[in-house]
């Protein structure tokens, strides 16, 4: 008997590991279910009107946290002509659409759900006609209108909602804050998937032929992106998700030809006079660590600061960037849509990960507060009329 007792021990100290694997295996599976009931839990939630503005208020108070707020009443007031008439034209007028001037050298674009849109000054820069500027606009509502980030998110199979935080009379504060945060992450990297990037250009191009700008317009900011960019080794800034530019350019010239959209207005002359801002060339932006702006996932560091000065604006764009750091959220395992992604996602997030675009790690201001204007029906209409 005594001879047979190193060999059980033998045995024991085998066969132990293979329990430890299977309960380790069972631990995954419960793991993986519980994943997939709240991926599900996810997608099948009703998020109301109001829920969906609360959520795109938080993307947008990040963003204006992250870049500042251009303070120009005129500007913001005509920015918000343009856009207004176009989601006057759009699949949901009755939203409350807002726009708004973000106080950043950087040339981007983002769309926030429940109707609020942002355009940084180095996008009015870029662009040099109102046509150019609606093409913009109308790709941006479509986003909006067709709930392109609220879909992706409720697609999402890793954000995880606690079952107090969704109740039959919607969704908590603490729930919104969470879809917020994941929204926010999404619309500042402008990762929307293929299908909604041509689907916002081919509604936002119909639109903005509906109302009388040349449809054109999209097509032809789309190519001053390409021409800034002709340098840049991976996509930077606005639009700088999949498909590539010169497909969704070739796209819309297509579209222009079958549906005939013949719209001509440019209107160069009132876009001149109120929009004086000149674009930066991207390597002369400056930039912040991406790892203020509270991202997870850079590996970027932030540049000493070499006087007293640069030490004073390093700790303001901290101060700036403390929302969005406070959210408590980690991102960096975020997948905010499903399936295969293009070799160009990958570019992009990847190049996220360098901290190597301009665009989107552009400086900002320092002042968050938004710039109200009212917009009278009488002022809409003889804005209207200008469209010619």
């Amino acid at each position: 008997m005594k001879k047979l007792a190193p060999f059980a021990l033998a045995c024991l100290l085998i066969a132990t590991p293979s329990y430890a694997q299977l309960g380790g295996l069972t631990k995954r599976l419960e793991q993986a279910q519980k994943v997939a009931d709240q991926a599900k839990k996810l997608s099948d939630l009703h998020i109301s009107e109001k829920e969906e503005r609360a959520i795109g208020e938080t993307i947008s108070e990040k963003l204006r946290t992250a870049f500042g707020v251009d303070q120009d009443p005129a500007v913001t007031k005509y920015v918000s002509l343009v856009g207004t008439v176009l989601a006057q034209s759009s699949t949901r007028p009755a939203l409350n659409w807002q726009f708004i001037v973000l106080d950043t050298d950087g040339v981007n674009a983002y769309a926030a759900p429940g109707g609020i849109v942002h355009v940084t000054r180095g996008l009015l820069g870029l662009v040099k006609n109102e046509a150019e500027l609606a093409g913009a606009l109308a790709h941006e509502i479509t986003h909006i209108t067709e709930k392109h980030t609220i879909n992706a998110i409720q697609k999402s199979s890793t954000l995880e909602l606690a079952s107090n935080e969704v109740s039959d009379s919607g969704l908590t504060g603490a729930a919104i804050a969470k879809i917020g945060e994941a929204g926010f992450y999404k619309v500042f990297e402008n990762r929307f998937d293929r299908g909604d990037e041509m689907e916002a250009d081919k509604v936002g191009v119909r639109v903005a032929n509906k109302v009388g700008y040349n449809p054109a317009g999209l097509s032809s900011a789309l190519q001053k992106l390409a021409d800034r960019n002709k340098d840049e080794k991976e996509p930077n800034g606005l639009f700088a998700s999949h498909p590539q530019l010169s497909e969704r350019i070739a796209a819309i010239v297509k579209l222009l030809k079958d549906e005939k959209l013949g719209s001509t207005a440019s209107v160069d002359a009132r876009y001149s006079k109120t929009i004086t801002f000149t674009v930066v060339p991207t390597t002369a932006i400056a930039m912040v660590d991406r790892g203020a702006r509270g991202l997870a996932g850079s590996s970027a560091k932030a540049e000493p600061a070499k006087d007293g000065k640069a030490a004073d604006e390093k700790k303001t764009e901290e101060k700036k960037a403390d929302a969005p750091k406070k959210s408590g959220l980690g991102l960096g395992g975020l997948s905010l849509t499903k399936g295969s992604q293009s070799q160009n996602s990958q570019n992009v997030a990847s190049a996220g990960a360098r901290g190597i675009r301009p665009d989107r790690d552009a400086k900002g201001g320092d002042n968050p507060r938004i710039v109200r204007v009212t917009l009278t029906a009488s002022e809409i209409d003889a804005f209207k009329k200008g469209i010619a």
